[in-house]
């Protein structure tokens, strides 16, 4: 077995992985292998490298780690999303992972919706020198990004997307199984007068959000005249206007479903404005569980989606992806269906006809 070597003076200072690879008399990639417990290396080179490993003290960093097994170094991260609660809580998950990675993170903004400037967006963050990008939505659905990262063979994971196209890697919750599961919370505590506030039209989130509300509203029977829709667009102002106009129905809803946290806080503030008891007169649910459900008074009751694992799970997605990229191995679609939860706070109860302190 070949001796153990002192580190060389350059890095005595901190040891580095080719000081092991040196000691061990064998290559940085060959350490690597080892530190990540692969399986293509023979019992007495791994048995020379721990013992180099040992005597040098060696504790890799993830960066270094990530470099010596040519994992990816530069991941892109293009966004654009209306609500800020939800992109603060992306980018912290996605930013935790790539530390923990030692990856480095290139995020940039996209906020235009012109075809136009989503193409030069895909362009520009392609050019970046990165291996690997991730779309959290809305632009996980935009065709024009899509294309263009396709054009230029760069691998992609998005987040959100409820429709798997070839060779797509994409994390998601069940967005329908999620709507329906708070809607058929409001229609258990006895509401029959339910109002949903849709998310932007163009984004497949809020699409599946307002199938759920519908199945379960349907499966519940409930007379059609009171039920009522709304445009929203997951931002607070949309929110304002769909609120305005439900709570100026003749036959006034009970419950208000937001599509997100932003537009349920905005119905909060509309019925505080009215003077109507939240949730006494009006419940109000939201979806996200992003900080205004908790900022708002009363809390509001969510359904909690877990954006910064949705994120970290992304980067986790490309990573392995870019690994069987580099052994030759042909692009395998994969899914990951994070779990949501049903949060039950102060800003839902029932109707006031069943016990509401207010009056309808």
């Amino acid at each position: 077995m070949a001796s153990v070597n002192k580190p060389s003076r350059r890095s005595r200072g901190t040891v580095t992985i080719e000081d092991v690879a040196r000691a061990a008399g064998v290559s940085a990639m060959t350490v690597s292998r080892v530190i990540n417990k692969e399986k293509n290396v023979r019992d007495k080179t791994r048995a020379r490298v721990l013992k180099a490993v040992s005597e040098l003290r060696y504790s890799p960093n993830m960066a270094a780690r990530s470099l010596a097994a040519g994992e990816a170094t530069h991941v892109g991260l293009l966004y654009s999303n209306p609500s800020a609660a939800y992109l603060s809580q992306f980018l912290v998950g996605a930013l935790d992972e790539a530390r923990k990675t030692g990856t480095h993170l290139v995020i940039e903004a996209c906020e235009d919706e012109d075809e136009s400037a989503h193409t030069q967006a895909a362009t520009h963050i392609a050019a970046a020198d990165v291996e690997g990008v991730i779309l959290p939505p809305p632009l996980s659905e935009s065709v024009p990004i899509l294309t263009e990262l396709a054009k230029s063979e760069t691998p992609v994971v998005t987040v959100a997307m409820g429709k798997l196209y070839a060779n797509a890697l994409n994390v998601r919750i069940d967005d329908f199984g999620a709507a329906a599961e708070i809607t058929n919370y409001l229609i258990n505590l006895g509401h029959r007068r339910i109002a949903l506030i849709k998310g932007h039209p163009q984004h497949i989130a809020g699409t599946e959000r307002e199938r759920g509300f519908r199945a379960a509203v349907q499966a519940a029977g409930l007379d059609p005249a009171d039920v009522q829709v709304e445009q929203g667009y997951f931002t607070f102002r949309s929110g304002l206007e769909a609120a305005e106009k439900l709570l100026d129905s003749p036959n006034r809803p009970t419950a208000i479903f937001a599509s997100n946290d932003d537009m349920a806080a905005a119905v909060v503030s509309v019925a505080h404005r009215r003077g109507l008891d939240v949730p006494g007169d009006l419940s109000v649910v939201g979806f996200d569980d992003t900080s205004p459900a908790t900022t708002v008074w009363p809390e509001l009751t969510t359904i909690r989606q877990p954006v910064a694992a949705m994120a970290a799970a992304a980067m986790d997605l490309l990573l392995a992806d870019l690994r069987s990229r580099r052994h030759g191995l042909p692009p395998v679609p994969a899914e990951r269906v994070l779990e949501h939860e049903l949060i039950v706070r102060e800003s839902s109860g029932p109707p006031p006809e069943l016990g509401g302190r207010g009056n309808s």
